[in-house]
């Protein structure tokens, strides 16, 4: 991993000519800062005095504080590029003045509503918005572009080699699957999306797209159209009254349930994180996926296509839909077993309605044969979607530029002092704690424990945790992100103040609560970094593990008696599936020891069932964490 280190901007005119040793330096500005009692209304006198210093707002004593910006590989994250360290002056074409590095030359090369440049140019910057001309010859003819403002263009490593003074990427949308964000971080380039710009605009459209495969429109307008006058032909449904199913009850599964209200639907939906007290009150009856799909007239995807979604959508679900059903994907291409979508409705006559495609290009579509109404991939395509999204991305690129405000950037770093390795840690607790709970069961509350100077970086390991409990959170979103995901989805969160001197070294606990009064269920996680590497140390009250979580792990919690290993490890060997490591501590107050299992390959449900019945286990889990 490559050192981070402060890189201080012209601060040393506003303490003295003479400039300490960097560390010095920073002290020397803290104390100078806080003894000037800083108050918002005087941030931007001090932004001048103390140029590479932006506000931020310190959320456990209540006062403005000012972050130090950081590099990291040779590359400056912040407001521009890191001075050249003996001059002070800017190594790259930004303009400077009034100690402030400006990022004004912006590239739009997509079909985005133009007022994204007259918000852009208002406020100072250089435009060229250009949708006809091919991406390769405007970055020929623009090499000082500073920031790219996309649409769903195919930012490549190439298209960022080829922008020198490239230094963020905007996508004016929520999807940045189409940008390198890994290779746009190592070369210190931001990358920003839009969340919730176009979530109406695709709400809507599942709503167009059921009323029009229930009534016939497209293939009505045709033939009518051809001189014909097939009415027989097009005894139609309404949607009045139907059970609709929403899988995945984020921003456009939440808009969704409030356009069907007035069709008096009832609303069925699976979400493995939003809260049962957020669904009740959005009017939402959680269930299972199993069941949903048995109950459901229409069922609607809405969840990202990641690892643990890919192909989720197939034979098991589709075997389970009532004959007649309608499926409507609106979300990713590759959520669905198209395969067995295709047998599944020769087999129960199901209706498929279909926006999403593997590619987003002309050429013959592979669901055309099974697809009842498709479209190519519009969702977000209406005139006010694409307006505020333009807005937007422009507000967005000013707060970035002017304010250094990052709060939808999506490849964030690590600031110095705090380990990648311990945002993993996060990541890995959060995750086998949900595992652990039950993914179908959908925890109330968040709350973590931070030790060993761990407490000072939380907002950079709240958004790890929130990825481990749903694959569709991005974890390079950053704190605020988090909070506004967790609110959505009606999750408590809570930092614990943390005992130092309970634990020594860097540690944490997650811990996830589900239920209420007297029925809550409740799962804790510790954990630490050993030799770099990210380990499990305590279940529950499951002590001195040491596991580490990334990989296939079983984890079976069973009565301690003699023989008990013997029995799980014989149903493994039974499936030719091989152990690789086994921990099995032992709890005096419960009489129980947990067997966490290495292993080589996937166990499925009926395997762990196998060593339920086996052993008599109360809790057998699969785990496969990357």
């Amino acid at each position: 991993m490559a050192t981070i280190r402060p890189c201080i901007l012209d601060a040393t005119h506003s303490l003295g000519a003479s400039a300490p040793p960097v560390g010095v330096r920073i002290l020397s500005i803290w104390k100078h800062l806080t003894k000037t009692k800083l108050q918002a209304d005087r941030n931007d006198k001090i932004q001048r005095e103390v140029n590479g210093i932006r506000p931020a707002y310190h959320q456990q004593s209540n006062v403005m504080f000012y972050r130090l910006k950081f590099l990291r590989a040779g590359r400056w994250y912040g407001l521009g590029n890191c001075p050249d360290s003996n001059t002070g002056h800017d190594n790259r074409n930004h303009t400077k003045r009034n100690g402030t590095i400006h990022m004004r030359n912006v590239l739009i090369p997509t079909k985005l509503n133009a007022t994204a440049g007259d918000i852009l140019r208002d406020s100072g910057f250089t435009v060229v918005q250009d949708t006809d001309t091919p991406l390769a010859d405007l970055i020929k003819a623009n090499p000082d572009t500073s920031a790219l403002i996309v649409r769903s263009e195919a930012v490549t490593a190439d298209v960022i080699d080829s922008l020198p003074n490239l230094k963020v990427i905007i996508r004016a949308g929520a999807g940045y699957n189409t940008i390198d964000t890994k290779h746009a971080r190592r070369k210190g380039i931001d990358v920003m999306n839009t969340p919730g710009a176009n979530a109406n605009a695709v709400a809507e459209e599942v709503i167009a797209l059921i009323l029009a495969c229930y009534r016939f429109v497209v293939a009505g307008d045709t033939t009518t159209r051809q001189g014909l006058w097939n009415k027989k032909d097009y005894l139609g449904r309404e949607l009045t009254g139907k059970t609709v199913a929403i899988v995945g009850l984020g921003n456009i599964g939440q808009l969704l349930v409030k356009r069907l209200t007035g069709f008096e639907c009832r609303i069925i939906g699976y979400d493995p994180v939003i809260s049962a007290s957020k669904a009740s009150d959005l009017g939402v009856e959680l269930m299972p996926l199993e069941k949903l799909f048995e109950t459901a007239d229409i069922v609607s995807l809405h969840i990202p296509e990641v690892k643990e979604t890919k192909g989720l959508i197939n034979k098991s679900y589709f075997d389970r839909m009532k004959p007649g059903a309608m499926l409507v994907n609106c979300a990713r291409a590759g959520i669905i077993n198209e395969g067995d979508l295709r047998t599944a409705r020769t087999k129960k006559e199901l209706l498929y309605c279909n926006d999403v495609y593997p590619n987003d290009a002309p050429g013959k579509k592979s669901v055309a044969d099974i697809a009842d109404v498709m479209l190519p991939h519009v969702g977000a395509n209406t005139r006010e979607a694409n307006l505020t999204a333009a807005r937007r991305a422009a507000e967005q690129l000013i707060a970035y530029v002017n304010r250094g405000i990052m709060t939808y950037v999506v490849n964030k770093s690590v600031p110095e002092g705090l380990d990648e390795e311990h945002q993993a840690l996060a990541f890995y607790l959060s995750k086998v704690a949900r595992c652990y709970l039950g993914c179908d069961v959908q925890p109330d509350r968040i709350e973590i424990s931070l030790y060993g100077g761990l407490g000072d970086y939380a907002n950079w390991l709240i958004a790890p945790v929130v990825s481990g409990i749903s694959s569709d959170f991005d974890p390079m979103f950053d704190f605020q992100d988090a909070s506004e995901y967790l609110a959505e989805k009606g999750i408590k969160l809570v930092n614990r103040p943390s005992d130092e001197s309970k634990y020594s070294g860097r540690s944490m606990t997650v811990d996830l609560f589900e239920g209420s009064g007297n029925t809550i269920t409740k799962v804790s996680v510790r954990g630490t970094v050993a030799e770099g590497n990210p380990m499990v140390s305590r279940i529950d009250d499951f002590d001195k593990l040491y596991f580490e979580p990334s990989g296939k792990s079983v984890l079976v919690v069973y009565k301690d008696q003699p023989g008990m290993l013997a029995k799980i490890t014989t149903v493994v060997a039974k499936y030719g599936i091989n152990i690789i490591d086994i921990r099995c501590p032992y709890d005096p107050g419960s009489g129980n020891s947990i067997a966490v299992l290495k292993v080589s390959d996937t166990v499925d449900r009926n395997v762990l069932d196998e060593i339920k019945v086996s052993s008599g286990a109360d809790k057998a889990v699969f785990l496969d964490i990357e």
